[in-house]
């Protein structure tokens, strides 16, 4: 039995560029989308909602037998902003110019998200032997936001997949691997003062100074000393300073400074000891000034503003012998640059494998004029048709690796 489908990969992805779902504010017209498309193919669907919010939701559908492993395709709606940038064409329209699909969202990630939709509807059809899953969250942009609530709903509820498939762009590289990733929100305390009596003072942004100044000495050891895993561009832990901001006038000795930065670590690396590190090189520098006893500044108090696991995927294993099967013979494995939900999920799902591999480059992601070259949407759509292909067989990801 064949199920007709109602719009192609490319016409979709013109529909989902055109919703606005930038990171924290409302994807659910989006979902309530695919949601239509996948009804009109008799496949349900469980909507998990931002407890806080319901306009923000991620969804969940399976087509197939159910109670056994299958394979999980995962992606997320939202897209960052486009305030600031020096877009050509509208960002929230799709524009087709030689060869290229233009359009916040095209690369990074709605055009593989097109081609799940279509590849579940097309899955409807066939006579499938294990399932075919599709997860799409929202605010990964932030953080792997969203995911996270729609794990927690499927907890005790879904066998674990036997591949779970993230559907960043790599250019239809097999992803095996990325970094993961600590965020910390660190304050600075100081007194307040007449500039003219500073020295009497604390002053938070020195605080800060000292902060900032350790994570460049740690950072300078992780690169000369530090563990190496190889396949990265950079092939160690990274320390990074994004934003910093204190004080309230250049005549008063500012009480508050606060300082942002982020770990992202390699799988050798504890992010938890990397801070430790940063926090004694901070100390010692702060201690090494003439403070008096009465106004030795205290140590900034760091909290984590957000944190995801990073993601590692033997190249030998099973399911990149899958997916290479089904895609061309040239193709390659390599870590990637980014962070994804993957991570996520191979912590709830110890036994499954998860890939990265997707339609598009990360190096036209987040930019103005963002696009995605049609042919990749046309490989993708090749790569999940011949993965629907394997599910209509009765083996797993081991067996069928064999052959």
């Amino acid at each position: 039995m064949s199920n007709p489908l109602p719009l192609s990969s490319l016409e979709l992805l013109r529909e989902l560029i055109a919703f606005p779902t930038v990171s924290r504010t409302p994807n659910a017209g989006l979902m309530t989308r695919v949601q239509e498309l996948l009804h009109q193919a008799n496949i349900g669907t469980v909507v998990v909602s931002d407890p806080k919010d319901p306009s923000r939701c991620n969804l969940f559908a399976s087509v197939g037998p159910s109670g056994i492993p299958g394979v999980m395709l995962s992606g997320h709606t939202d897209v960052v902003p486009v305030e600031g940038q020096n877009w050509t064409l509208p960002p929230f329209a799709a524009t087709e110019l030689d060869g290229r699909l233009f359009g916040r969202g095209s690369a990074d990630m709605k055009g593989f998200v097109a081609c799940a939709v279509t590849a579940m509807i097309h899955a409807a059809g066939k006579d499938l032997k294990r399932p075919l899953q599709l997860a799409l969250s929202f605010d990964e942009e932030i953080g792997c936001v969203g995911v996270r609530h729609l794990l927690r709903e499927l907890e005790g509820h879904l066998p674990a997949p036997m591949l779970c498939l993230v559907g960043e762009p790599t250019l239809m590289k097999i992803g095996i691997g990325h970094k993961g990733k600590a965020a910390y929100r660190a304050y600075c305390c100081g007194e307040e003062g007449h500039s003219g009596l500073a020295p009497r003072f604390v002053n938070a942004i020195h605080t800060a100074t000292d902060l900032v100044s350790a994570i460049r000495e740690v950072q300078y050891d992780l690169a000369e000393n530090g563990e190496q895993e190889p396949g990265y561009a950079i092939p160690y832990s990274t320390i990074h300073v994004g934003t910093i901001g204190g004080g309230k006038a250049l005549n008063i000795v500012p009480a508050q400074c606060e300082v942002n930065f982020e770990i992202r670590n390699i799988a050798a690396d504890d992010p938890a000891q990397i801070l430790a590190r940063i926090l004694e090189h901070t100390e010692r520098r702060m201690r090494s000034w003439p403070y008096s006893p009465e106004n030795e500044p205290p140590l900034p108090e760091v909290e984590v503003t957000n944190a995801y696991p990073g993601l590692l995927t033997a190249e030998d294993s099973a399911a990149v012998r899958l997916l290479a099967s089904i895609l061309p013979p040239d193709t390659s494995c390599t870590k990637v640059a980014f962070g994804t939900e993957g991570g996520l999920f191979q912590q709830s799902w110890r036994q499954t494998s998860v890939l990265v591999c997707g339609p598009g480059s990360i190096e036209v992601a987040h930019k103005p004029d963002e696009y995605v070259e049609i042919s990749q949407i046309e490989a993708c759509d090749r790569m999940l048709s011949k993965l629907t292909e394997y599910l209509c067989a009765s083996r797993d990801v081991a067996e069928h690796a064999e052959d």
